[in-house]
């Protein structure tokens, strides 16, 4: 039986556009407070805070902390992607490396709650011993790139509302470390917020400790509200989900009706149901931190041209793509759990009180239950295809199409916008080439939708928009 319609169960249905346009932005914003998105967001979202928090922890198993000053939603994690990083950026949009990630952890670290404000100096002057503790970081206020590394982690913090300048300039003492400062005011409650790991982090023995346990339970109703819940958060968090790619629970709870429509009702999105998956259509680009197709720059543009390349070949009788399986997303996850464990420090971990990945039991009656599907079989396109693809575009488009960024660097390019489609969901890495997944086929005819401008004769596809965040 589906689970039963609970979704903003006391809003009258005038008000329903209003809690729904709420609920999107408490599930795109990292942190809301009376500046941040914009000014006014706070009192939009603290009027539906009471029925939000029901609601995320009902069907999403989500914990909404909300006070007068600040709103954050305390995810569950089913799994790890490379997508997370996009929330921990510089200013310029470019993405944190490892040093500004660990500088971020111990200046929070360093945020004591008996004070209130902090200068710049005394905070470099706490964190430094931490930071040169540990081999391979370090800090050196002589050298720039680990000064530049804790302006972009101050901004960040400011940006949120952690720190507010009192006096002072971070780049004052970027210039000269010596006679530049800055005062700042602590918010020790947004700090506090921001940081809420599901477990100690000294306690863990693997990066899969910090996800949410799997369906461990012996009682099936149990194992089902779990299921429900997982099911409603790989739908919320992800483009698209694939049936053969997820667990058999999760496959079930989505091809029936009841999650999706819930999340529907909750989020205002429309839900589009296909043979091999599902997703929430969003047609407004309202609830999306990755607009496509739209104007998005070069690298948006250049992906939707792209599809429209991997769409001719796909659908031309002469051509014949080979045809390969679709990892499962449980494959992937266990190569990026690696890849992060791989990093841990061995010393130091509190090893009898440790959380490692968990361990699933075998459940006799699942396999009744909730039968595996067959393999997701797809279309195969190699790299030296692709290749060849984005060299027509540049032929066919002229190098000047591609803006300043990219006009000499096709590659580069390329690269981009197969991350950027990966991302989606519309296309899968493999060794030697991509995977064209079944979400893909919506952009058979994307050109349609890309504006074009006539320059001396020749189609040019309109690729305004700043490329510094590509």
């Amino acid at each position: 039986m589906p689970p039963t319609l609970r979704a903003a169960s006391g809003v009258q249905s005038s008000d329903l556009s209003s809690y729904q346009h709420a609920v999107r932005l408490v599930l795109t914003s990292d942190v809301i407070t009376s500046t941040r998105p914009r000014p006014g967001t706070l009192e939009q979202v603290l009027r539906w805070a009471d029925q939000m928090t029901s609601d995320f922890r009902d069907i999403l198993g989500y914990t909404l902390v909300a006070t007068t000053r600040q709103v954050r939603l305390i995810r569950k994690l089913d799994a790890l992607d490379d997508t997370l990083a996009a929330v921990f950026a510089a200013k310029s949009g470019r993405p944190f490396d490892r040093r500004r990630l660990a500088y971020l952890c111990l200046v929070l670290a360093s945020f004591q709650r008996s004070r209130v404000e902090i200068s710049l100096a005394d905070l470099v002057r706490t964190f430094t011993p931490h930071a040169n503790a540990i081999d391979g970081l370090g800090f050196d206020p002589a050298v720039t790139q680990h000064r530049a590394a804790v302006v972009d982690v101050l901004d960040w913090l400011v940006d949120r509302g952690v720190l507010r300048l009192s006096d002072g300039s971070v780049e004052s003492w970027a210039n000269d470390t010596d006679r530049g400062d800055a005062l700042y005011d602590i918010d020790h409650d947004i700090s506090a917020a921001l940081f809420r790991p599901a477990r100690p982090m000294q306690h863990l023995t693997s990066a899969a400790g910090l996800l949410d346990a799997t369906f461990t339970s012996t009682k099936r109703q149990a194992r089902r509200e779990a299921a429900a819940q997982r099911s409603a958060r790989a739908l919320i968090e992800y483009p698209v989900v694939y049936y053969a790619q997820v667990e058999p629970e999760i496959a079930e709870a989505l091809s029936q009706s009841g999650v999706a429509e819930n999340l529907a009702r909750l989020t205002g999105l429309a839900v589009e149901r296909r043979a091999e998956g599902i997703m929430l259509a969003d047609a407004g680009g309202r609830f999306t931190d990755r607009p496509f197709p739209g104007r998005g720059g070069a690298v948006n543009r250049a992906a939707g041209l792209l599809l429209a390349k991997i769409a001719d070949v796909i659908e031309d009788p002469n051509e014949s793509p080979p045809v390969l399986e679709a990892p499962a997303e449980s494959d992937d996850q266990k190569d990026l759990l690696a890849r992060i464990d791989s990093g841990l420090p061995v010393a130091g971990v509190v090893t009898e009180l440790a959380w490692s990945a968990p361990a699933e039991p075998d459940h006799p009656e699942r396999t009744s239950a909730s039968p595996q599907r067959p393999p997701l079989s797809v279309p195969f396109i190699a790299e030296t295809r692709l290749r060849l693809m984005i060299d027509e575009l540049y032929h066919e488009l002229g190098a000047a199409s591609f803006t300043i960024t990219w006009q000499q660097d096709p590659r580069g390019l390329l690269a981009a916008a197969v991350s950027f489609l990966c991302d989606l969901r519309l296309l899968r890495r493999v060794p030697g080439g991509v995977l064209v997944l079944p979400a893909a086929a919506r952009y058979r005819n994307i050109k349609l939708a890309l504006p074009a401008t006539r320059a001396e004769g020749q189609l040019a596809l309109d690729f305004g928009g700043s490329d510094s965040d590509e």
